[in-house]
């Protein structure tokens, strides 16, 4: 035991007898010491040998049935650890060692992965090794094996730079964070005390110096977007020898941007990332950011009354973590260590080139995941978002936006909402209200409807989100969704200039079309309260229910005619278009003039109307009267208009926050992400952390028929507070 076994050799150099029969003695029952030769000659295989999926297969039932005498994942995942500080601490780093990285992770990484995803019950991988281990005592000290991978792993992604040379290294880090990280799809919705997440807790435990490196390196390959080496190598080790090689697909135009080397770890959908780096190191860091631990509080520990997972959770609480942490305090690396206002700028805050991160966030918005980043730098870096707030080009990032909510049919749920808030976000500052309206768009190609010509950025923002509610009402009809929209619109109306005719005329059409829906809700309502009558419970709850939608579009209702006062109250003499509009279609508000819910607010509408209809019946003339000219009677009346007769309401002010419990909605959604593009499957019976809609995974995620759905959870992730 601990020999180095006897290879078979062809001519001196390793064939696939050689590989197979190394890789058979690595899963096999007999366990070989940490200092056994057998480990280098396992990890020195050359980067061209082939071994089937089927035999891959069978090698991870193997090593799950030994690994728990043997113990040789923890030795490999040593080993790993080993060669990762030999590649950052030596100069001048021999290619073998870099290959014996490689040769490593992917045999972690596959290995590892099997038994995650195959774990039933609790999650048990023999991470710990025995005592008698000299070798451990030298390097481990009082380190876990977990800490001391993650330690090494984050250590060389953040401190070694990505070249030709390391590509492939850092590109397979990447993704064996990912699989090592996966332990949380394992774990329910709600994050709980008893829930095992062996090497994320590993990296939550680093040093925060350490940390805040990683994320910049994280942010910095997602700005500086790679390209994959053309000339490296091809590694086709496991790998399928019917087909090209992993690596050698990787090195194509359809590259995939997940190198596992045999065909069930692949994607089969022939897409591939020209960036594959930059793609997964956002999918790493927002694992990161998003992760929340749970842990029992410290005077419930002692208690041992009861231990019911019940009890736990409601004497628990979560522990800071470090990676949220960094993120919210980066800073621009064009600001001096001393503010203009004199704040001095703890070493700890990371610096990133504010920069390069709004242009390279405004290219890849169509990503859902860099939508979801924006979100998280928007919603806790109070810096970034001073930074995005007095850029004079917001249609850098307003414009994709505004675009993905243009074709929200081909969009998932999650993102319109994550789209949505964001602009909740953006609106909360009059001056982002006021600046939109000053940017002036010469075209936009992609909007269908109608030919836009030298609109404003603002009114093109209200022409989407009025665009966005329609497309709501019509086929989602999400509360918050379209609260989330009014609530935008409202915060823009105080700010409201020039809009245009055409945003105008929608603003008025969509009072219409929700008046409509209201009497019509109106209408059934009464008459189903006729008909349900003493009859039955049925009746009673139809009724109720009834009762409770035409509530909502009551308060939709008021929430518009809001909007259209905040115009009336604040911006009326800069924005004619909105008069005419209201002039012009002026019998869709009678029927609420007398309504208890709204009349106050259509008493000011009216007043208006009066102000500027006796105006033109003073200059009327016989004939018909162009809208050229009616606009010009509009636009001199503006001038004298002084508001007399205005009822004052408080102007309203919508703010984002997040629920109390964000992590229930984005621990799940960070993974729903990461599933969809990382490029591998993985054990959907093994899921808990979302459901699987096992009929339809297949399928892309679309708002209709999506396999993740925001509705699949309990709890919207945000609030409105006016």
């Amino acid at each position: 035991m601990g020999s180095v076994p006897s290879t078979p050799r062809k001519s001196g150099t390793f064939s696939p007898e050689t590989a197979e029969y190394l890789i058979g003695t690595f899963v096999d029952d007999q366990p070989f010491p940490l200092s056994s030769e057998f480990w280098q000659k396992l990890l020195e295989l050359p980067l061209n040998v082939q071994w089937p999926a089927q035999r891959v297969q069978q090698a991870c039932e193997l090593l799950a049935k030994n690994n728990c005498h043997t113990r040789h994942l923890a030795k490999i995942l040593f080993h790993l650890a080993c060669c990762l500080q030999e590649s950052v601490s030596s100069s001048g780093v021999s290619p073998l060692v870099y290959e014996k990285a490689v040769n490593a992770l992917y045999f972690s990484s596959i290995f590892l992965k099997y038994l995650i995803e195959s774990v039933q019950g609790d999650i048990q991988l023999y991470l710990s090794l025995e005592d008698n281990e000299a070798v451990l005592k030298d390097v481990l000290r009082d380190q876990t094996i977990e800490n001391f991978v993650m330690r090494n792993v984050l250590n060389f992604i953040a401190s070694v730079e990505v070249s030709p040379d390391t590509f492939l290294l850092h590109l397979e880090l990447l993704n064996f964070m990912i699989i090592a990280m996966s332990t949380q799809l394992l774990c329910g919705s709600s994050p709980g005390p008893n829930d095992v997440n062996p090497f994320l807790d590993a990296a939550m435990a680093q040093d925060s110096s350490l940390i805040g490196s990683v994320v910049r390196r994280l942010l910095l390959n997602f700005m500086m977007r790679s390209d994959v080496p053309f000339n490296r190598a091809t590694y086709s080790i496991l790998s399928d020898g019917s087909q090209s090689s992993v690596l050698q697909r990787v090195s194509s135009a359809a590259a995939n941007i997940v190198l596992f080397p045999f065909s069930y770890f692949v994607s089969s959908s022939g897409e591939g990332s020209k960036s594959p780096i930059a793609d997964i190191s956002i999918h790493v860091l927002l694992v990161l950011v998003h992760y929340h631990k749970c842990v029992v509080r410290e005077d419930y520990v002692n208690d041992k009354s009861s231990t019911s997972d019940s009890l736990l959770k409601e004497n628990s609480l979560f522990s800071d973590n470090p990676y949220c942490k960094a993120l919210e305090h980066a800073i621009d690396c064009e600001l001096d260590r001393v503010d203009i206002e004199g704040n001095a700028h703890s070493a700890r805050h990371i610096k990133l080139p504010f920069a390069l991160l709004f242009d390279t966030l405004g290219i890849c918005l169509a990503d859902e995941a860099a939508v979801l980043l924006l979100y998280s730098l928007l919603q806790g870096n109070s810096a970034f978002l001073e930074y995005v707030l007095v850029r004079t080009d917001l249609d850098t990032l307003l414009m994709p936006i505004l675009e993905a909510l243009y074709n929200a049919s081909t969009r998932t749920a999650n993102q319109i909402y994550m789209l949505l808030i964001i602009l909740l976000i953006l609106s909360q500052d009059s001056s982002f209200n006021a600046s939109i309206h000053k940017l002036i768009l010469t075209g936009v190609p992609w909007y269908k409807e109608r030919l836009l010509h030298q609109t404003s950025l603002g009114s093109f923002m209200i022409v989407i989100l009025i665009r966005t509610v329609q497309f709501n009402l019509s086929k989602l009809r999400d509360v918050y969704l379209q609260t989330t929209c009014l609530a935008t619109l409202a915060n823009m109306a105080p700010h409201v200039h020039r809009l245009s005719a055409y945003a105008s005329q929608r603003l008025v059409s969509l009072f219409d079309m929700l008046s409509r829906k209201y009497n019509k809700l109106a209408e059934r309502g009464d008459n189903k309260l006729h008909t349900a009558k003493g009859i039955s419970f049925e009746g009673n709850n139809l009724v109720e229910d009834m009762s409770t939608e035409l509530h909502i579009y009551t308060d939709f209702l008021r929430l518009v005619l809001e909007i259209i006062n905040a115009i009336l109250t604040y911006a009326l003499p800069r924005n004619p278009e909105v008069v005419y509009a209201i002039m012009h279609r002026q019998e869709v508000f009678q029927p609420f003039k007398n309504h208890p819910r709204f009349n106050e607010l259509i008493d000011n509408i009216y007043t208006v109307l009066d102000f500027f209809n006796s105006h033109m019946d003073a200059q009327r003339e016989n004939g018909d009267w162009s809208v050229n000219e009616v606009l010009q009677v509009i636009i001199v009346n503006c001038r004298s208009w002084r508001g007399d007769g205005m009822k004052m309401f408080t102007q309203l002010r919508f703010t984002y926050e997040q629920e109390s419990h964000p992590e229930e909605f984005f621990i799940p959604y960070v993974w729903q992400l990461v599933l969809s593009h990382c490029g591998f499957s993985f054990n959907t019976g093994a899921i808990n952390l979302f459901p699987v809609d096992l009929q339809t995974e297949g399928l892309e995620n679309r708002v209709v028929g999506s396999t993740f759905q925001n509705g699949d959870f309990d709890k919207p992730e945000y609030q409105l507070d006016p």
